[in-house]
């Protein structure tokens, strides 16, 4: 068998995720319907652990840069750099998250970047090929996909599907995929009014929202006012909308990069059917409210890549790819409980304005900016392990960017140790008798702070305190010793 992982969908979820299966030595490739990449500006940025997910792989100082524009890209369009929950700008990351940064970067970029690291660990895109179909076995699984050059099939032990909201390879598969139907719609673009001084206020209206800021505008409004269409945004469609919206007529000459989506919120019930495999949009929808979508994907990536490779060489028992979805399963619910929240803010109506009023009032409660700034980041869930893990309360949590202080008192970034993509072992002076558990499995690393520690590739710790539960943590994340 030529190919171990087959990537369907060549997004940033799909490059990620194929970078990491290359980086941990699987054979991968990847299948991507488009001829060329997507310029739409679907998403202006990842969080927290997206971010340092990729700083992990060295990505650090291009995320820096581009979250240079992108911060005045957003100041310019929402008035503020805050954090928001439905709207209301009032969060401060900092509160819940100090010395820990979100990238405000916007989808092609992070695409053009993610793209570039997968080409330079030799990840293979094979551009306009279609998934049709596929045939899982015991043995691996056939795929169908249809091409310029007519229909080819390809043979891999694992299909993972990174093929976005209306996965082809969820649908053929058979994943239940329940949730809620949308409540709100959004029609927005890059917009040019004909007369711009008779444009009314951005704000909150009896029947929606409306947005303006630099040259983006938009609305929001219940699902069941604004009707469904396809094709491109046009100039009518959007006027329309402002003018149901607003009650104000709008002459709108052009629209570039227009976009409609709705707030549907769905989650498969498993991540995982054999040999066939989820992630990202796949696996879940929601309202792109707060931003979480893509730092939501990444992070299934960087759960998922090191697993895989690993059962698919044969380092790993089959049975590791089932705590992929015992632990993801649960990320992506809270994301949908949240935006779901953040849907029923969005509502129109007196009741809900009054609401928001409330809310804003108790954002400027530091306590609970820290708690919505959280929630938003995904910073506080903790996996559960097939283990006692125990205390501190870190262990299951993904690891900040640490400045480790080596024997010789030099700091270094915990993410210049990580770019191999394999475990690492932070040992502490009392500890130096662990090390050879480790048993080359993982790199070691002697440090006088911060605690030892067992940090998985996708930045979990997997164990900290108890030495006698380190070696059921490196037995069960990087196989029995030698």
């Amino acid at each position: 068998m030529d190919i171990d992982v087959l990537v369907a969908g060549a997004g940033p979820v799909g490059l990620f995720l194929a970078a990491e299966l290359r980086l941990a030595g699987a054979r991968v490739t990847v299948l991507e319907q488009l001829a060329t990449p997507s310029t739409a500006r679907k998403a202006r940025g990842i969080g927290v652990l997206a971010t340092e997910a990729l700083a992990r792989r060295g990505l650090g100082a291009r995320l820096a840069e581009a979250d240079v524009e992108g911060t005045r890209d957003l100041e310019r369009e929402h008035g503020s750099v805050l954090g928001h929950f439905a709207g209301i700008h009032k969060l401060d990351p900092a509160l819940a998250d100090p010395g820990r940064h979100a990238t405000r970067i916007w989808q092609p970029e992070l695409e053009r970047l993610l793209s570039g690291h997968a080409e330079s660990l030799g990840v293979r895109v094979e551009r306009g090929h279609e998934v049709t179909g596929f045939v899982s076995d015991v043995d691996g699984v056939t795929v169908t996909a249809r091409a310029e050059a007519g229909e080819r099939r390809l043979r891999a032990a694992f299909l993972v599907g990174c093929d976005g909201g209306r996965s082809t390879v969820r649908k053929l598969g058979g994943f239940a995929f329940p949730g809620t139907p949308p409540l709100l719609r959004t029609v927005a673009g890059r917009v040019r009014f004909a007369e711009p001084a008779g444009v009314p206020a951005a704000g909150r209206y009896p029947t929606g929202d409306f947005l303006r800021g630099g040259d983006l505008a938009g609305v929001t409004e219940p699902a069941t006012a604004s009707p469904e269409a396809k094709g491109p945004v046009s100039p009518a469609e959007l006027a329309t909308a402002i003018e149901r919206v607003t009650g104000v007529p709008v002459p709108v000459e052009t629209v570039d990069d227009g976009r409609r989506f709705g707030d549907q919120a769905r989650q498969v019930t498993e991540y995982r059917r054999g040999r066939v495999l989820l992630a990202g949009d796949a696996a879940h929808v929601h309202s792109p409210s707060g931003g979480q979508g893509l730092n939501l994907g990444l992070l299934d990536a960087a759960n998922l890549g090191w697993k895989l490779a690993a059962v698919a060489a044969g380092t790993l028992p089959d049975a590791v790819l089932d705590t992929y979805g015992a632990e993801r399963h649960p990320a992506g619910a809270a994301v949908l409980r949240n935006t779901r929240a953040q849907s029923a803010l969005l509502a129109p109506g007196a009741h809900v304005d009054a609401l928001r009023e409330i809310l804003a009032e108790v954002l400027d409660r530091p306590g609970a900016n820290r708690y919505f700034s959280e929630l938003l980041s995904g910073t506080g869930l903790r996996h559960d392990f097939p283990y006692a893990a125990g205390l501190p309360s870190y262990v299951g949590q993904h690891s900040p960017d640490l400045e480790p202080v080596n024997d010789d008192g030099r700091r270094s970034r915990l993410s210049e140790h990580t770019r191999t993509g394999r475990g690492l072992l932070l040992l502490g002076p009392g500890d130096r008798g662990l090390a050879a558990a480790a048993d080359g499995r993982v790199d070691v690393l002697a440090v006088r702070d911060p605690p030892s520690q067992l940090i998985r590739p996708d930045g979990v710790v997997a164990w900290a305190g108890d030495p006698a539960v380190l070696p059921i943590a490196l037995d069960t994340w990087f196989g029995r010793s030698r």
